[in-house]
Formats: structure tokens, sequence, C-alpha cells
């Protein structure tokens, strides 16, 4: 039985229409938001909420838009700042890989 088999009226006698869907998802089956990847994480958040998902989407290709008009600008300053950024990333997942090593 599909959705659209479904009785919307509440008319309708037949059980079969009160009943759950028979191929209902065991709760073991269902991943923990935990386990997901980041990727998978954020697609779950957009379908969640899609106006923030384009909100983010938007903020991101202004900071994009930024960042290139900062380059164009100030090429040495936008040279140090990144370097800086790539240095703290770096730092930043050497100390996440660190503790998620310990961790497992």
């Amino acid at each position: 039985m599909t959705d659209t088999d479904r009785s919307v009226d509440g008319e309708s006698t037949d059980s079969a229409d009160s009943g759950p869907f028979s191929d209902a998802v065991d709760a073991e089956d269902v991943p923990e938001f935990g386990d997901l990847s980041i990727a998978q994480r954020a697609f779950v958040a957009a379908a969640q909420n899609p106006s923030r998902g384009l909100l983010v989407v938007g903020l991101f290709a202004f900071a994009l838009a930024f960042y290139a008009a900062f380059w164009l600008s100030f090429p040495a300053a936008a040279g140090l700042l990144s370097a800086l950024a790539l240095i703290v990333a770096a730092a930043a997942a050497a100390v996440y890989w660190l503790l998620d090593r310990v961790a497992g």
C-alpha cells in the first residue's frame, strides 16, 4: 500500500487505512547523527531546514567573493593571512586526529 492508496477524507472504514506502513524501518537500522560524515550532516541539516541551507550557501558565496576581492586589493596581506589560516587549520586537524586516536 502506498501513500496514494490511503484514505484522506476520514470516511473510510477499511482497517488497512489506519495501520502503519508495512515496510516500517527498524530503529536499529537508523544511524545515529554522530555516526554521519560532515557531508551527510550538512545534507540532513539542509533537508530539515532548506531556508537555512540557502542562507549558508549565500553567505559562503559572499565570503568567497570577499576573499577574491581581498586578494585583488591587498595580495601581500591576503597571502599572509591565508598562510596563517592554513597553519591554524593544520594544527586543528592534528589535534583532532590525536584526540580521535586517544579516544578510539
